[in-house]
């Protein structure tokens, strides 16, 4: 017994002890059980006595009818650097990190639901450098609420998760101290899929593009944001002119897209393709490999302030096209007769959506109207 003691308290001091991380464990587990049934309005269920152990375990209990399963891995990227520099610089002595969970989680389910597929389960990972940065309860209370939301408002559980302590992989730049790598896995099912299975197959010249709004920044561009602030006075405590720092601005959470999807399929509309505005920005509708131009003749009038902030620091326009989503963070392709309606059952779900462009038979590319016809390539494949 004494030696396995000791080589415990060895392992401990090399980086890895367990009475730091436990905390943070129970915590997530504690959320885990809150979100136990949220999959069952689509008939999926949990089982709750092995919830948050070595897997999740969950079924369709749907009947008969077929089904298939979509899963999505997506990790954060670099977003939670920023919450780390405002915790510890913003002096207002909170955590930042409630809307990390919410950004990581549907990273995922926005890309899952592009297949037509309906979140049901979420497995995360938080990855640490240092066992020492699980210990902040109120840190670990926000990531758990953040969790929470975002699993009630998409409807799925989470059914497990990790968080290692990698002290020789895991390691913040200057000035942050601790930023953690969070990611995870969103499982979906497609019930019915030869109605809702979505390929982007039928997609084809004279079908129009929905957009839907997004809430700002979201979840991608945030190197170019981190090396502008950082190049700043006041970096991330800069104030925007509509009174928000920066970082504040930076951390609005996420939009989930998915009660939209969900409302076309209860409508029977024929979706011919979805496109989540993440990499590449506007550039990211010439998704298809196939000689499409996507022409953008409309747009939203009101443009997040941190992309109008980045245009005055002097960041271009082509720049900001083909890394911001530019204020749409979500784009539905449908036949010229089903778009109108489709915009307007999305309308009813809660969500700003216009119809902002159409599909052309041409060289694949995007045809930006609202800046004068400018030609975005398509996304590095």
């Amino acid at each position: 017994m004494q030696t396995t003691v000791e080589q415990r308290s060895e392992y401990a001091q090399a980086g890895v002890d367990y009475r730091k991380i436990k905390p943070f464990k129970q915590a997530m587990i504690r959320t885990a059980q809150r979100t136990v049934r949220f999959p069952n309005k689509r008939d999926v269920f949990v089982s709750e006595n092995l919830l948050h152990a070595h897997g999740g375990v969950f079924w369709y209990a749907g009947g008969n009818r077929p089904h298939m399963w979509c899963q999505t891995t997506e990790g954060l990227g670099n977003k939670n650097w920023i919450a780390e520099w405002m915790a510890q610089f913003a002096g207002t002595g909170k955590s930042y990190y409630k809307g990390i969970p919410i950004d990581t989680a549907l990273m995922a389910a926005n890309d899952c639901i592009a297949q037509g597929a309906m979140p049901v389960a979420y497995t995360d990972e938080v990855a640490a450098g240092q066992d020492s940065w699980f210990m902040d309860a109120n840190r670990a209370a926000d990531i758990g609420e953040g969790f929470y939301e975002v699993c009630e408002a998409v409807g799925m559980a989470l059914v497990q998760g990790e968080s290692p302590a990698l002290k020789y992989l895991i390691n913040a730049l200057p000035p942050v101290t601790s930023a953690p790598s969070f990611s995870g896995c969103v499982t979906g099912i497609i019930v019915d899929p030869d109605k809702n299975l979505v390929t982007g197959k039928k997609m084809g010249a004279t079908d129009v593009v929905v957009g839907l709004t997004a809430s700002g920044l979201h979840a991608n561009g945030i190197s170019l944001v981190i090396k502008r602030a950082l190049g700043l006075k006041e970096e991330f405590l800069a104030k925007l002119p509509n009174g928000n720092t920066l970082g504040d601005e930076a951390l609005i959470p996420t939009r989930s897209y998915v009660r939209a999807v969900e409302e076309w399929q209860l409508h029977d509309l024929d979706i011919h393709a979805l496109v989540p505005g993440t990499g590449g920005g506007i550039a990211k509708l010439a998704f298809d490999e196939r000689p499409f131009t996507y022409r953008i003749h409309d747009w939203p009038k009101e443009i997040p302030q941190l992309f109008l902030f980045m245009q005055e620091l002097g960041v271009s326009i082509m720049d900001i096209l083909t890394t911001f989503n530019w204020g749409i963070g979500y784009y539905a392709i449908f036949s010229k007769t089903d778009g109108e309606k489709a915009a307007e059952v999305a309308r009813k779900a809660g969500y700003d959506a216009l119809i902002v462009g159409r599909v052309e038979e041409g060289e694949r590319q995007v045809i930006f109207g609202p800046e004068g016809d400018l030609v975005l390539p398509p996304p590095a494949d």
